[in-house]
């Protein structure tokens, strides 16, 4: 293996090192890792952390499902048929306009959605964990694709040029957003 900053001897390690427009003999940018040092606490509210993110997943995946909203139509229903009086006059609580089921639901509502924000940020660590995955996967095959690219004797400016083309196509039909 070949130490930063060296000379690349291999052709399509050239290749590479070059694609991101700064031949210094790496075929990768340096990224500095976060060290982590985690204690005996630490691993404790860490499995704290885990029991409150599968309720808070429960919760949420309740909430988004047919029976919650059964559940709630139901719940309302009679609310208002008590306090409306249509099962007797004594058994009123929440006089019309319903105050008090007003500030229930608007309670439920604010911690519902606290649930699926917690939900929403899991999900996006495990959609940060894919990507890395992906972008590992990403940059295996392209190293391959130029070795074998080199050892067959294809000219990567060309292809390269072909990829451009067909991306810039794409862009200019719709296809793909415009990220720039």
């Amino acid at each position: 293996m070949t130490e930063p900053g060296q000379q690349l001897t291999c052709p399509a390690c050239r290749i590479i090192d070059r694609a991101d427009g700064v031949e210094d003999g790496k075929l990768y940018k340096t990224i500095v890792p976060r060290v982590k040092n985690e204690g005996a606490l630490m691993r404790g509210l860490r499995g704290v952390e885990q029991v409150q993110n599968r309720i808070a997943d429960s919760i949420t995946g309740f909430s988004g499902s047919m029976s919650f909203v059964y559940l709630h139509a139901g719940w309302f229903v009679v609310w208002i048929a008590v306090n409306a009086g249509l099962l007797g006059a004594s058994l009123a609580f929440d006089r019309f306009p319903f105050g008090l089921l007003t500030m229930v639901v608007s309670l439920e509502a604010i911690f519902l959605s606290t649930f699926i924000l917690i939900s929403q940020n899991r999900q996006g660590a495990r959609s940060e964990v894919r990507s890395q995955i992906d972008f590992e996967n990403n940059l295996r095959g392209e190293i391959w694709a130029v070795h074998i690219g080199e050892a067959l004797g294809i000219d990567p400016e060309h292809v390269e040029d072909v990829v451009r083309q067909a991306v810039d196509g794409y862009f200019h039909e719709g296809h793909l957003q415009d990220l720039e």
